[in-house]
């Protein structure tokens, strides 16, 4: 399907030259929100500049114009934020805040290695949601993740119960810079 992750839950978030969408047919189209119901997880990869931001957001609106709550962090800044929990002592509060929302979404995640701490911060958060609350994050699935074993615990938790959206194309930032 080209476009049409949204058309039924949210129309109009994708109108106009919006990314193309390619979801596996047996898939359940995501504007319903029915996976934030059933606290199931997104995963959508794709090059740069394919729209892998503008879908995770268009579903996050989405979940929050149906009366579930949303968080977006770019995960260099949800490391910060957590990296300065540790040292004030704020890191359990901010645990059970990322654990209560509905919808954390996570962008622009694994694209550098991750340090010790922020694999064992990850997995400190996927783990409080698993099956309690749904994950979006957004990657270019570089394999960045270091540690085997923690590799495995994190994407253990984000491949099962997910649903995965592969963005395909040319980067959107070139064609729009080339109309200016």
């Amino acid at each position: 399907m080209q476009g049409e992750a949204l058309q039924d839950g949210a129309p109009g978030l994708l109108s106009g030259r919006g990314p193309h969408v390619h979801l596996r047919p047996a898939q359940p189209r995501l504007g319903s929100c029915r996976w934030v119901a059933e606290h199931q997880n997104v995963v959508i990869t794709g090059a740069t500049g394919t729209g892998k931001t503008y879908l995770a957001c268009a579903l996050a609106q989405t979940a929050c114009r149906k009366g579930y709550k949303a968080l977006y962090r770019r995960a260099p800044r949800l490391f910060d934020e957590l990296t300065l929990a540790h040292a004030d002592g704020s890191y359990a509060r901010v645990l059970a805040r990322l654990a209560k929302v509905d919808v954390l979404v996570i962008d622009d995640w694994g694209l550098a290695p991750l340090k010790v701490q922020e694999r064992r911060d990850m997995l400190e958060i996927l783990e409080d949601r698993y099956g309690n609350r749904s994950t979006l994050m957004t990657s270019q699935l570089h394999d960045h993740l270091g540690d085997p074993t923690v590799a495995d615990a994190i994407c253990d938790r984000v491949r099962h119960n997910s649903h995965r959206v592969m963005l395909k194309g040319p980067s959107r930032r070139k064609e729009e810079s080339a109309e200016k």
